[in-house]
């Protein structure tokens, strides 16, 4: 009897295992209004790009995309499918998370909340001394979402793990007008509320640890990146969450990067993570 016991229990265990394994597989993932997240084309980076952070446009032309990555003070620019890529060098080594580009200045942000601006003409050149770096704006932290609006000259810093009491238990961000010299002043803050991402995606008390957030012109929403959670979160202009989509890992294996082209069409960059390389996916606004 106990032997036929556990023959049954082992039985029973592995049809489990089978059906948990195949419920996973056949999950399915949705994708915002416009885009198809199941069909991405890929673009692979070559190994300086492995540990690839941040994308960006120059007022969302998409003939040059300019990245960095985490480990070196540099900018990297191509176009997407050349395998020749330049570097404009702006500083030593560090860990720098995500790059934008806003009136004409590229904006570049350490993971401790430093900002570093340059003329977007310096990258014509290999290195650079025209950097401004401006080391307390933000309260201490860990930092990997820089966003910009070029229109209004405004740039916006999300918040990964605050240290400070305010901005630890919410989706904080930060606000600064940038001028046309490099120049941040401070321009107020933002939140993304927690309780409305749990609303939304129906679990309780999500870690909600932002990696990166772009503009939609279009549609005037954030589209929000959280690496972590595998999730794209979706709010208006005042930040108001109104959709969230968890991600593929097999698509997004580790989502840190995100821009807007001027149509529309959305591009997601994946550092090295797992996978033999660093991607960037782009997919095509579809018009209805």
């Amino acid at each position: 009897m106990e032997n036929n016991y556990k023959v049954h229990f082992l039985t029973f265990f592995c049809t489990l295992l089978i059906v948990i394994s195949c419920e996973s597989q056949q999950q399915t993932f949705s994708s915002p209004p416009g885009y198809d997240f199941n069909k991405p084309q890929k673009y692979k980076m070559p190994y300086e790009l492995r540990e690839l952070s941040g994308i960006a446009f120059n007022k969302g032309i998409n003939d040059t995309i300019y990245a960095e990555e985490d480990e070196n003070g540099k900018v990297f620019h191509f176009k997407l499918g050349d395998v020749h890529i330049q570097t404009t060098r702006f500083w030593r080594r560090g860990d720098f998370e995500d790059i934008s580009i806003c009136n004409d200045q590229v904006i570049m942000l350490r993971s401790d909340g430093v900002l570093f601006t340059f003329p977007l003409s310096e990258t014509t050149r290999h290195e650079t001394d025209k950097v401004k770096v401006f080391e307390r704006l933000l309260p201490a932290g860990e930092y990997e979402g820089l966003a910009s609006i070029d229109s209004g000259g405004m740039l916006f810093v999300l918040c990964k793990h605050c240290d400070d009491e305010k901005t630890s238990k919410w989706g904080g961000g930060f606000i600064f007008h940038l001028n046309s010299a490099g120049e941040l002043t401070p321009a107020g803050d933002f939140e993304i509320k927690i309780k409305e991402i749990d609303a939304i995606a129906g679990s309780r008390k999500i870690r909600f640890h932002p990696s990166a957030l772009a503009y939609n012109a279009g549609t005037r929403e954030w589209f929000v990146l959280s690496s972590v959670n595998h999730m794209l979160v979706i709010t208006d202009e005042q930040w108001k969450v109104k959709a969230v989509y968890p991600l593929n890992p097999s698509i997004f294996p580790q989502p840190e990067g995100i821009a807007f082209d001027l149509g529309r069409n959305l591009y997601i960059s994946n550092e090295r993570s797992q996978t033999p390389a660093a991607t960037i996916l782009a997919f095509d606004f579809q018009h209805k």
